[in-house]
């Protein structure tokens, strides 16, 4: 009605609009394999970690999604660090990468500590599908291995006092008890943790709790608090279920337990937790521990450092003082066997790498941000506003305002 015009593009023909991507791939190491795979593409390579990949002339119509894959898993261990100089600073990202497959990767005997949500919150198919889940595991579970149910909702309880052994009939005793389970009552989270950290380690099993919770409740720095006392060297990883998940506590779990986090929605299969177990039972490399040479690191992050998992790679940010070059030893455990990686580091390296203090700030920002969930501490969280200004970064503390210039009103 305004006279605005609508054209129509006729048969065979298409809005002259076209696309032109080109990425420059820095790998930090080897790159084993790469995929564009919806478009055609030129790849121009600059050593065996640098790439060049450029959208074919012949393909730049922008009706589907641009995707590149790169891998850098081999068959073995590898590990590499990368560095950035700006003057006197300097900053660094280690990069521990894991085998391409399990297969030539050994399992050592695991203590699995089950705990699901049953408040009145999973009542219905979230319950359902945690039970699944749960069923899923167990029945993957291998001789060598010990398991421990725990539900909690206004309380908590066990299948046992202890963990069990993995054998049949335990196995049969535990599908019976997550059978049963059923959703009502209140969240008390805090109940869970207890019940899951307080009994004794098995010296001889790595042990790995895995929490299934939607995570609806409100007391997440209690529960953060309560793990922080009691982690020890136990892994955490947490299961999300259902479509509005409490994403904060379900990923600071997993990261104070140097675990890792899957989500299962309504209409998700579980192959993913079938996947999900059978590669937390074949760790790649524990109990990583690394001797930094003649880098003089500081603020390194993240504090305790994870296992490492197949797809799952372990990232360490920094920064650091030095010139030269130096070793950087990796060492740790494999299947019980000690497993010993040296890296050569070049730390005058010229190249510019200008993520790197970006990515170090972030991993600041977030240690300082779970250090608050359980103190509040003034001087802390100045620091950490600090860190995000002199970064630009968004934080907890800090927003970006756009300005619309667009129109300036009489009255500003």
């Amino acid at each position: 009605p305004a006279g605005t015009s609508v054209s129509y593009l006729a048969p065979n023909e298409r809005s002259g609009h076209d696309v032109d991507i080109s990425v420059e791939l820095d790998a930090g190491m080897d790159i084993e394999d790469l995929q564009s795979l919806n478009h055609a593409t030129s790849v121009q390579t600059d050593g065996e970690e640098r790439a060049l990949i450029q959208l074919s002339r012949h393909d730049r119509i922008p009706n589907r999604d641009f995707v590149l894959r790169y891998r850098v898993a081999s068959d073995e261990v590898k590990s590499e660090v990368l560095v950035h100089r700006e003057g006197e600073d300097g900053y660094f990202s280690m990069m521990i990468v894991p085998p391409a497959s399990l297969e030539n990767l050994k399992r050592a005997p695991v203590e699995f500590v089950f705990v699901l949500d049953c408040s009145g919150s999973m009542n219905g198919w979230p319950m359902e599908k945690a039970k699944r889940a749960m069923t899923r595991a167990l029945q993957q579970l291998q001789e060598g291995d010990s398991f421990q149910i725990i539900r909690f909702s206004s309380n908590a309880s066990a299948l046992g006092p202890t963990p069990v052994e993995a054998t049949p009939d335990n196995v049969r005793r535990g599908l019976d008890y997550v059978e049963k389970l059923h959703g009502s009552g209140g969240t008390m989270m805090i109940e869970g943790i207890k019940a899951a950290l307080d009994f004794p380690r098995d010296p001889e099993r790595t042990r790995i709790v895995t929490f299934m919770t939607d995570g609806y409740i409100g007391n997440e720095a209690e529960i953060f608090a309560a793990i922080s006392e009691r982690i020890g060297d136990t892994r955490i990883f947490s299961f999300g279920v259902g479509q509005s998940v409490n994403r904060h506590l379900i990923e600071g779990m997993a990261r104070m337990g140097r675990g890792a986090v899957a989500y299962i929605g309504l209409n998700d299969d579980l192959d993913a937790v079938d996947e999900f177990y059978r590669v937390v039972r074949h760790p790649a490399l524990t109990d990583i521990r690394i001797d930094w040479g003649d880098m003089q690191t500081e603020e390194v992050f993240p504090r305790r450092v994870g296992d490492l998992f197949v797809g799952r790679p372990v990232l360490l940010h920094g920064r650091f003082q030095g010139e030269g070059q130096t070793t950087v030893t990796v060492s740790g455990s494999a299947a019980g066997q000690p497993v010993r990686m040296e890296v050569e580091v070049e730390l005058g390296d010229t190249r510019k790498r200008e993520a790197l203090p970006m990515i170090w700030a972030r991993s600041e920002i977030q240690q300082i941000a779970d250090r608050l969930t359980t103190a509040r501490d003034d001087d802390l969280m100045a620091e950490g506003l600090e860190i995000a200004l002199n970064y630009n970064l968004v934080s907890d503390w800090t927003s970006f305002v756009a300005i619309d210039a667009s129109e300036v009103v009489e009255q500003p």
